[in-house]
């Protein structure tokens, strides 16, 4: 009687001590001098409802947004995810692997038609090789093969074109924009690493991504208390980025019809037009 009591005492203070550790890593430390709860309770500020008699003028526009410009660097690093602070790309890629955001396939078109799931995605841009293991002896003895996967990396994502709409609302009286999708672009190279050009990854329907990215904290330069997302840079519009396509009726991006310098001053020329458009509606 006595074995089987001291049994059951000792596998209590062993259940105990496990609880203990467990609480122990889960309860952290708290790293900052207070609870960072706004970010987490976040949510996408509502679009202002738009009808269709109401949109008395409208242009489609697709931008780029280069990565390594200095204004889009809150994109790209940290190159490595830390707690609470992820690039832009882990977050899409976290966010379509939980089923939050949908993956649409770009080699069809842009129109959020085919999806794709996370498990292709990722065979799709994860590499896998069989390396030879030799014999230490025997240089010429090849003992096993081992197989090495490589797994995305989101460093190669340096670029992400943006489909966007332009609109003049008139029952408010203002020149807005929404943009509607987002399709990261990686960059490919050889077996040598040379860089050899871009590859569209996927689409995602960016007002379905909001939710998300409103609870993605984005680095803040001038000040560390002043949390911001994702989603609040694309609405202040507060990155870089270059028109590569219009829409036109011939469905050409810029660089089929013009090239350098004169590709820049194309897509400098939409710019200004969307600009001097909303001027020329307020001037007397």
């Amino acid at each position: 009687m006595k074995t089987v009591l001291s049994f059951f005492v000792f596998a209590g203070l062993v259940i105990g001590t496990m609880n203990v550790s467990n609480a122990q890593i889960l309860d952290s430390p708290r790293d900052g001098v207070y609870d960072k709860i706004h970010v987490t309770e976040k949510k996408p500020i509502p679009y202002t409802s738009v009808r269709e008699s109401d949109v008395a003028w409208k242009k489609r526009i697709w931008r780029t947004m280069d990565l390594r410009q200095k204004i889009n660097h809150p994109f790209f690093y940290p190159e490595t995810p830390k707690k609470e602070w992820k690039n832009f790309m882990t977050v899409i890629m976290d966010a379509i692997r939980e089923g939050s955001i949908t993956a649409y396939d770009p080699s069809k078109d842009d129109q959020f038609l085919v999806p794709l799931t996370y498990s292709e995605i990722e065979k799709k841009f994860s590499s896998i090789d069989t390396v030879p293991v030799y014999d230490p002896n025997n240089p010429q003895r090849i003992l096993r093969y081992d197989v090495i996967k490589e797994d995305f990396n989101p460093s190669e994502v340096q670029r992400i074109n943006l489909k966007e709409d332009w609109f003049f609302d008139k029952q408010r009286s203002v020149m807005d924009v929404r943009i509607l999708g987002i399709c990261p672009i990686r960059n490919v190279y050889d077996e040598n690493d040379n860089f050899i050009g871009f590859e569209e990854m996927f689409w995602i329907y960016f007002p379905e991504a909001r939710p998300v990215f409103a609870q993605a904290i984005v680095f803040n330069r001038n000040n560390g208390a002043e949390r911001r997302t994702f989603d609040e840079i694309f609405w202040k519009r507060m990155f870089g980025s270059y028109v590569y396509k219009e829409e036109n009726v011939y469905d050409r991006v810029i660089t089929d019809y013009s090239a350098g310098m004169d590709a820049l001053l194309e897509a400098e020329r939409i710019k200004n037009e969307l600009f001097e458009f909303e001027h020329e509606l307020w001037e007397f």
